[in-house]
Order: C-alpha cells, then sequence, then structure tokens
C-alpha cells in the first residue's frame, strides 16, 4: 500500500455532513491528508464541524449556503486550494456531470470516486441492464430499452405474467413506467394482460404529453425477494476489482429505506434455506467482478441485487459511491490478515491514484457484522420524521462496537429539519449470528437517547423497531 507521506501533496473538499463528514476526515487524518470541510447554517452544532476545528483548525472549515451549489463548493475548492473532492453519499455522488465538471473544470481536481464516464455508463439503469445481459448477469426480467410498439410491449407483459406464475407468486403483478419519467412519475402496477392494453395506452399517452417520448418500461413487480449487496473496489486502472464480500439489505422501512445491513448477505452455517446460499452469495460476487472489470470501474461501488425465495439472483443496480453500509462490510473483513478494514481510506487512497496493493486472495472475511440506522422516526405512524432537539446521547464502549454519529454526547442538540433525522450508525461485530444478535440487542438496550420537542412530548425512536427485527436476521 502507498505511505501516507506521498498523499501529503493533496488536500481533500469534504462535500458532505454529519456522520460521513467525519468518516472521510478521520480517513484523512490516517493518510496523512489536510482536509477542508463545509457546513451549512442548520449544522452549525453537528459534531463534524467540532471535529474539524480540533483537526484542521478554524481555517479547515467553511460555511456555505447550500451542500448543493457547486459553484459554491468550487469556489471554497480553490480559496482552500484543494486538489480533490469527496462528495460522500448523496448531494453530488452519483451526477456524472459534476464529477465531469470537477476533472474538467480551469483548476482540475480530482474527484474521489469513479470516473465520470463510469458513473454516467452505470447510473444509466438501462445501459446496466444492457451490460449485465451481454455478459450473461442475471437481471430484473423486463425490458432494456425504451418500448414504443404495443406488440412488442405485449408480448415482454406476456412473459412477465409466465414468469412470475412459473415462480409460484400467487398474483402476478408487473410495473409499466414512462422510460423518460422519474421520482416515482408515470408508473402503475397491472395484474393481468387485459388491464395491460389500457394501462399501455395511458402511460404512453402521459409519456408523450409530460416528456414528449412515449416510450414504456415493462419490468417485474417484486414480491418477498430479499435485498443483497456486493462491496467492489477497484483502482484506477479498472483491470482489477476485488469484493469484500456480501451485505444483507432486506430489514428496511415501509418506504423501502434500509434499516439494519448484516454481513455477510447470507449464514448457511447456522441458518436452513430453500435454495443453496453459499452458491448464491458465490455467484452474486463473481457476477459483480465479471461487471466491474468489463465496465473499467475505477473505485468503490456496490452491485445491488435481490434474490427470489427459490435462490434466483436478479442485478438491480449499481451505486456509483460509497455506501452509508460500507462499515460493516469493513468490519468483516482483514486485508493480508490485517483487520480493522477502513474502506473510505481505501476509496480515497486508490481515487488518488495509488495502486490497489493486494488480490482478492489477500481479503479475508470473518465473523458477523450488523449497522443499525438509529433514526428519529415515528414508526407507529408511517416512520415519519420525528422533530425535536436530543436532550441525551451515549452508550457504553465495547471492542465489539463502533458508533459514527454527528449528534454531540456533551451538550443538548437540536435535530436539523433541512435534513433526514438520521442520528447514528452501529456497527456491532460477532463472532456468529448468533453472537452478533445477542450483542446488538446489548447494544440497543444499554444505547442512552433522550429527547424533546417543541410540545413536550418525548423522542420517537426507531430503536424497539430495530430490536424486533433483530431476531429474524438473514432469516429468508
Amino acid at each position: 500500500m502507498k505511505n501516507p507521506i506521498e498523499f501529503k501533496k493533496h488536500k481533500v473538499l469534504i462535500a458532505n455532513r454529519g456522520e460521513i463528514a467525519i468518516r472521510i476526515m478521520q480517513a484523512c487524518r490516517k493518510l496523512g491528508l489536510a482536509f477542508v470541510a463545509l457546513f451549512t447554517e442548520p449544522d452549525k452544532d453537528s459534531e463534524h464541524c467540532v471535529l474539524a476545528r480540533k483537526l484542521g483548525g478554524e481555517e479547515s472549515l467553511y460555511r456555505v449556503s447550500s451542500y448543493l451549489d457547486a459553484n459554491e463548493l468550487f469556489a471554497v475548492a480553490d480559496e482552500a486550494k484543494a486538489t480533490a473532492i469527496h462528495p460522500g453519499y448523496g448531494f453530488f455522488a452519483e451526477d456524472y456531470r459534476f464529477a465531469r465538471r470537477v476533472a474538467q473544470r480551469e483548476h482540475k481536481l480530482i474527484f474521489i470516486g469513479p470516473s465520470w464516464q463510469v458513473i454516467r455508463e452505470l447510473g444509466d439503469k438501462i445501459n446496466t441492464k444492457r451490460l449485465a445481459r451481454k455478459l450473461g448477469v442475471p437481471t430484473v426480467p423486463g425490458s432494456d430499452k425504451p418500448v414504443t410498439d404495443d406488440l412488442e410491449a405485449e408480448h415482454i407483459a406476456k412473459s412477465l405474467f409466465d414468469f412470475q406464475k412459473e415462480q409460484g407468486v400467487a398474483k402476478p403483478v408487473i410495473l409499466v413506467k414512462a422510460s423518460a419519467g422519474g421520482g416515482g412519475m408515470g408508473i402503475e402496477e397491472v395484474e393481468d394482460l387485459d388491464k395491460f392494453r389500457s394501462v399501455l395506452r395511458r402511460i404512453k399517452s402521459y409519456s408523450k404529453r409530460q416528456f414528449r417520448d412515449e416510450g414504456v418500461l415493462i419490468e417485474q413487480r417484486i414480491f418477498d425477494f430479499n435485498h443483497l449487496e456486493v462491496q467492489v473496489v477497484s483502482d484506477r486502472t479498472g483491470q482489477n476489482p476485488v469484493h469484500f464480500g456480501t451485505r444483507n439489505c432486506s430489514v428496511q422501512s415501509p418506504g423501502h429505506q434500509k434499516r439494519i445491513e448484516v454481513a455477510p448477505g447470507f449464514d448457511p452455517s447456522s441458518l436452513r434455506y430453500a435454495f443453496d446460499a453459499k452458491k448464491v452469495l458465490e455467484d452474486i460476487t463473481e457476477y459483480s467482478l465479471r461487471m466491474a472489470r468489463e465496465a473499467g470501474y475505477d473505485n468503490v461501488g456496490t452491485w445491488e441485487w435481490i434474490v427470489s425465495p427459490t435462490g434466483q439472483p436478479f442485478l438491480m443496480e449499481v451505486n456509483t459511491r460509497i455506501q452509508v453500509e460500507n462499515g460493516v462490510s469493513a468490519r468483516i473483513a482483514a486485508i493480508k490478515g490485517k483487520g480493522d478494514v477502513d474502506l473510505i481510506a481505501e476509496q480515497i487512497r486508490v481515487g488518488l491514484g495509488a495502486p490497489l496493493g493486494y488480490t482478492q486472495k489477500d481479503i479475508t472475511l470473518n465473523g458477523v457484522g450488523i449497522e443499525y440506522r438509529i433514526i428519529a422516526e415515528d414508526t407507529d405512524n408511517k416512520f415519519s420524521p420525528w422533530v425535536g432537539r436530543i436532550t441525551s446521547f451515549g452508550w457504553p464502549g465495547q471492542d465489539w462496537l463502533k458508533l459514527h454519529s454527528q449528534v454531540p454526547t456533551d451538550r443538548e442538540y437540536e435535530i436539523p429539519t433541512d435534513f433526514d433525522p438520521n442520528l447514528a450508525l452501529a456497527i456491532i461485530w460477532g463472532k456468529d449470528l448468533a453472537e452478533a444478535k445477542a450483542r446488538g440487542v446489548e447494544f440497543l438496550n444499554s444505547l442512552n437517547l433522550q429527547g424533546v420537542n417543541a410540545s413536550g412530548e418525548a423522542l420517537k425512536s426507531n430503536v424497539e423497531f430495530l430490536k424486533r427485527k433483530t431476531e429474524g436476521i438473514l432469516a429468508f
């Protein structure tokens, strides 16, 4: 691995907030890198501001009006003499136009993430599906291009209904989507072929009226599947990707937002599955690396999969960024026998041009990791955000626990209403699933989390929901 001293010429602009900004700062410090951090007015009391001042002094922290104002970010980068930008996750992390601008502006910077060409190619779900099918990688059944011909559309719909019946789905459902739409616009569910024809006409008409494009996508509606991920890392050559195992992200809110992630993705050593779970994990990692090599993937990324109740994997999409849950994969990994892997540090290191320095044979995976997303939300009211002030926050230290948070432990903290009310990420390790689950419940029981809203009502969080869901993790 490249010596940290070789990175000292670089300064990283951290174009994000909260716990991910903290983790990027810590990774920069580990690599011997200077950094500059950002904050907006609602975030002025965040611990990422405290840490930035502690590690880099006042000159390492800039106030901006928005994390999404690219011009303002570049102005800070130039004033601070930054040489690279780390987007974290969310915001600009998967915006190929932003990444391209970073690389092509007059004062060029390094984008700590995949190249903009890779982000553009794999960020397009249709392109990703075409690449996967070219390589023999199974994808979610459905069209891999916008369809305008009614007969072709009907043929695809019939094949999807037939496929679901073969899978034993009692009530097959497909989705008809306006291919030019987004944000949930122009999507309808269809339960039989007769209704499909009228829905197809309606969506085509809507799409042409709204987007001047009557193309539609026809896909299978997914029910009762497990959501798995493969963590991939590669250097700038794009030719030697490795994986850091799998994760299971099936515990989600009703809005399909992840709440618990577990590594590895299945545990055939202690649980019984209706299929060869070990082979499924091997298959999805091999498929993911096959696509990464073909695409010339050149940083950290995640291949997202769904696995049917009969053990069939289908690629959903590729996330061309570091993900919230990277730490749970890192927790069970070792490189050349050295544990405590920091995937964010690895991302920065290879992003700045260092060779990977190891192969798949050098990576070992041991034990089970559980990540809890601790959120201020009312789980009895459609997981709606809770707004208020954290009055007390703390937890007993354990060698099997890592906790990442922007919430202070030494003072009260008003949860900013501008962002999702994510409070902390807790990562638990155990030598096996049983120990990890027991430790997870122990942590949740010992967590001190209290707050009050403007009406004097006590904090609502998802801690009890996480406890209930812990017992059944990885069962399928």
